[in-house]
């Protein structure tokens, strides 16, 4: 079943162009939940990050997802990357406020599914 647009006029949240496969929303959609985007997110929602703090503390993430995820949520305007002018280079990552106001929509949603994870995956008896 397909559905429509007008099916989602009084969805709280929604517009009337969001289904449309040209929509916008589906690449930033794409980029903010995906799983290293939520959490390299999540993790600068508390502080700013240096690359190799964010590394080690995002466990799974390869070197090269860290960085690709990096560049996109700047790209994005959800990520400030600031390069300080000493010896050695160092860069601090952070979020912007528009990538702030995001995390607080994150927030909830990843509480939620903290809470209810194990009981979601839990095998089934039947």
């Amino acid at each position: 079943m397909t559905v429509r647009n007008e099916q989602m006029q009084g969805i709280p949240g929604t517009t009337a162009g969001i289904f449309p496969a040209a929509c916008p929303s589906r690449t930033v959609l794409d980029h903010v939940t995906s799983k290293w985007g939520v959490l390299v997110l999540l993790a600068l929602s508390r502080e700013p990050h240096r690359w190799g703090e964010l590394r080690r503390g995002i466990e799974g993430i390869s070197e090269k997802m860290l960085a690709q995820t990096l560049r996109t949520l700047e790209s994005d305007g959800f990520v400030l990357r600031e390069v300080q002018a000493v010896i050695p280079p160092r860069v601090d990552y952070s979020l912007t406020p528009r990538g702030r106001e995001l995390t607080a929509h994150l927030l909830p949603l990843m509480i939620w599914i903290d809470n209810n994870a194990d009981e979601i995956l839990a095998p089934r008896v039947g």
